[in-house]
């Protein structure tokens, strides 16, 4: 079976995000649970044939979209609420500023009717004048009969006079008025104008956000429907990937098998390690996947991964966890170029190491080797999501996790 790329294997994990079932709250909370899940189920893609492979991995990029489509949705959702509220501010802001606008309109008008007050007065003044107003009442100052008479008209006089000067003044002080409130009606029609323009923009922008959130709902359904046939095509291969699977746990069995023969035939050497102590690191990489059962993300069947995956480049040397005989090292089906220590016994147990996909085997059955000594290189043979290498260690045979066995820091 040819290999796949750790990049398939991550777009084909992503299908754990299964569909059909509760929608998300944040789709970016998703895609972070979808990755957390890479490292516990892309080994699992070791057991899809070709075809099987690519229509995971065709599924895995379905599933990716959808999740930047649906990111992509929610943000835009947001921006129509968030539009929505700014443009109801704005509206609240123009609803102000045109109360300013009357309030201060109707100041200037009743100004305005002032000046026309005032501006009638003093023209009624001003026609006395133009008819000759003054003289008539010198003469009536001159033709009084007696002081009495000559007083009452002199008061009389006066008093037409200040009228007069009451009628300028007024018609001045209202003029004066009227263009003050005429300025403050003109900025208020200025603030009116800008604060309606900014209302009719902000109701623009939730018209655009609006349709734009429209089309990535559409582009969103359009993802949804694919994905659900995507997942009908992964299903097809249900059957083969988990009777694959099933054979690779047989031969798993069947190396538990052998070791115990060569262990009760041979022997692999006396005890190595004491209670507590820790096996050599093998290689130097990076884990890619633990030890233990998992999920499958479309199958929803529980398999287990019987090693640690450490990711390291083709080539990479591979040393032998502690000192030991090796008891089986060739081909070996999905585990490709595989190699078996028996390290002897552990607290009763016998205690075995396993390194699978090697790209080369440099050591032989039947030849002992030391804690640390070069024992192969990393590969990806057999099926494999890339190069690494498959560690495993075995307790009579059967598979234990790693973890417990290897420095805490993997180094």
């Amino acid at each position: 079976m040819r290999a796949i790329s750790a990049s398939s294997a991550i777009l084909a994990v992503l299908a754990v995000l299964s569909f059909g079932a509760a929608e998300p709250d944040d789709p970016r909370e998703a895609k972070k649970r979808a990755d957390a899940e890479l490292a516990r189920t892309a080994v699992l893609l070791e057991s899809a044939s070709a075809q099987a492979q690519a229509a995971l991995t065709k599924l895995g990029e379905l599933n990716e979209n959808v999740l930047a489509a649906k990111e992509v949705s929610t943000a835009a959702k947001q921006a129509v609420k968030t539009a929505e509220d700014a443009a109801a501010v704005r509206q609240k802001q123009a609803d102000a500023a045109k109360a300013v606008l009357d309030v201060a309109a109707q100041k200037y008008q009743a100004a305005a009717d002032r000046v026309q007050l005032e501006k009638e007065r003093l023209g009624r003044f001003a026609t006395v004048a133009y008819q000759g107003g003054g003289i008539a009442e010198f003469n009536a100052f001159i033709g009084s009969s007696s002081p009495r008479e000559f007083m009452l008209r002199a008061e009389y006089a006066r008093q037409v006079s200040e009228l007069k000067k009451e009628a300028v003044d007024g018609y001045a002080a209202a003029t004066q008025e009227a263009m003050r409130l005429a300025a403050r009606a003109g900025a208020a029609q200025d603030a009116a104008d800008k604060k309606l323009a900014a209302a009719k923009a902000a109701v623009a922008e939730v018209a655009r956000t609006r349709d734009e959130a429209v089309r990535n709902e559409r582009a969103l359904t359009d993802l949804l429907a694919k994905q659900k046939d995507a997942v009908a095509e992964a299903e097809k291969y249900r059957a083969e990937v988990l009777a694959r699977y099933q054979e690779a746990q047989r031969e798993s069995e069947r190396v538990a098998a052998e070791l115990q023969a060569w262990e009760a035939g041979q022997g692999g050497g006396t005890a190595v390690l004491r209670p507590g102590a820790r096996l050599l690191m093998p290689v130097s990489g990076r884990k890619s996947s633990d030890f233990g059962y998992r999920l499958h993300p479309i199958y929803h069947e529980w398999l287990l991964h019987s090693g640690m995956d450490i990711a390291a480049g083709n080539g990479t040397p591979i040393y032998a966890a502690a000192p030991g005989q090796i008891a089986l090292a060739g081909p070996r089906g999905g585990s490709g170029n595989y190699t078996c220590i028996a390290h002897g016994t552990y607290q009763g147990s016998n205690l075995s190491t396993c390194y699978a996909h090697q790209s080369q085997i440099l050591v032989s059955v039947g030849q002992r080797v030391n804690v640390g000594q070069l024992i192969g290189r990393v590969g990806t043979t057999g099926t494999s999501t890339g190069y690494h290498l498959h560690f495993e260690v075995r307790l009579n045979g059967t598979p234990v996790n790693p973890a417990d066995w290897l420095p805490a820091c993997l180094c």
